[in-house]
């Protein structure tokens, strides 16, 4: 008769005790990663936002409330004259 097909109750409680606990530590460290990820995500939208406060501040002082963003191509004027290709 072979041995191997009889499983030991106390080897397979412990090892299901085992698995368990490392289920457990994997989801601990995974939801204390996931925490941190949320975090800094939270902090880079805060710093997106003083810094485009900072930005609109700065436009404030400068008095170009109008102009176009600085990310913007600028555009020309109807009333300015475009050299000639020629």
């Amino acid at each position: 008769m072979d041995g191997q097909n009889l499983e030991d109750p106390k080897s397979t409680a412990d090892m299901t005790v085992f698995v368990q606990n490392l289920l457990q530590q994997m989801q601990s460290r995974f939801q204390a990663m996931s925490d941190s990820i949320v975090t800094k995500i939270d902090e880079m939208g805060n710093s997106i936002n003083e810094l485009e406060q900072s930005i609109n501040e700065l436009r404030a002082e400068m008095g170009a409330e109008g102009s176009p963003s600085p990310l913007a191509p600028p555009k020309s004027k109807p009333d300015e004259v475009k050299p000639d290709d020629s």
